[in-house]
């Protein structure tokens, strides 16, 4: 594929002075075979937050191990703007991380990053940026996340590891996403901790067409398909019923008979591949889609109880506090930035 810039050529400028003139700079460490898509939604936001801001808050440029182009996972070849070697004065540093991980990570940029993190700069991973991270011995005591494919992956190989299935994870003075649309989420989070970042980090989701921000506290939406392998597709197969009837919930012996097993066969399944029973999984199907339309619309408590199978406001109420430790009103109180 043809060698393509992410961002425009970088102002001429020394080290540091983008930071002395109130301008924070973001570096974008490319690994090879890097997260295109999770790279440029981080880069598009702060440049969302310049426009927003109607001035400059944030330069953004890509770094390498050295100056030669640095093939993505899609196979586009990106100049980067710097090496690790002339690379300018940071504010934050971002891994890009690789997709697959690779057997090892280049030496020269495990020293480089630690050098970093010895000098206070913040450092973050996009994708499977918290494995360079971890290799480098940066995130011991932090919580991280990255994504859902990789995370036993890496838990396995860094058992000390606090590994989350959060979209993104914001622990002190490490940043991390679970890569694509999630590292713009992580961004606006970022850029709203600014000080009067919340109506910045708005605006520019509205400028990237951005129906709502989300927060840390929601998860990667793991495919079940993911979790059973390809060996139970009559559990498969009764999860996608209770996924097409969340307003009506059918009974369990319902369930069973629609899919030619035995209520006792039915409970076996959901307790051995889900840990959990067959009713406790369908209420968290239906508790998850209210907490989606809570989040992402304006309907009535009373109308999105009815519309998840719930037979009044205050069995909802109930079921919800004691699932999320808070009332649903209390969610829509806590929505991030007001999106």
């Amino acid at each position: 594929m043809a060698v393509a810039n992410l961002v425009a050529p970088p102002v001429d400028e020394t080290p540091g002075q983008a930071r002395h003139a109130g301008v924070k700079t973001f570096g974008f460490l490319l690994i090879p075979n890097f997260n295109t898509i999770g790279c440029a939604a981080a880069m598009e936001t702060l440049r969302m937050a310049n426009l927003a801001a109607k001035r400059p808050l944030y330069r953004s440029c890509l770094i390498a191990v050295d100056h030669e182009p640095v093939q993505a996972s899609n196979g586009m070849r990106v100049v980067p703007d710097y090496s690790i070697h002339d690379a300018p004065e940071l504010d934050t540093l971002f891994v890009v991380g690789a997709n697959p991980i690779p057997a090892r990570n280049d030496r020269n940029l495990l020293r480089w990053v630690r050098r970093l993190a010895g000098l206070g700069v913040p450092l973050g991973g996009i994708c499977s940026g918290s494995h360079l991270l971890a290799s480098a011995d940066l995130l011991k005591g932090y919580r991280c996340t990255l994504h859902w494919e990789d995370i036993e992956q890496v838990k396995d190989k860094f058992p000390g590891i606090i590994i989350s299935n959060q979209l993104f994870e914001l622990d002190r003075d490490r940043y991390t996403c679970s890569g694509g649309t999630a590292a713009m989420d992580m961004t606006l989070q970022l850029v709203a901790r600014e000080p009067g970042g919340v109506e910045i980090a708005t605006r520019a989701a509205e400028l990237l067409l951005c129906d709502r921000m989300r927060g840390a506290r929601e998860q990667q939406r793991v495919p079940l398909r993911q979790k059973l392998g390809h060996a139970q597709p009559k559990l498969s197969q009764i999860v996608a019923i209770m996924e097409a009837n969340l307003e009506e919930p059918l009974e369990l012996e319902e369930l069973a008979q629609l899919n030619e097993v035995s209520v006792r066969q039915l409970e076996r399944l959901f307790h051995k591949y889900l840990e959990r029973t067959p009713s406790q999984y369908y209420l968290e199907l239906r508790l998850n889609r209210a907490r989606d339309l809570l989040l992402r619309s304006e309907s009535q408590v009373r109308d999105i109880a009815l519309a998840c199978g719930f037979a009044s406001p205050a069995h909802f109420s109930k079921c919800y506090s004691r699932f999320f430790g808070h009332s649903p009103r209390g969610e829509r109180k806590q929505r991030p930035l007001h999106a």
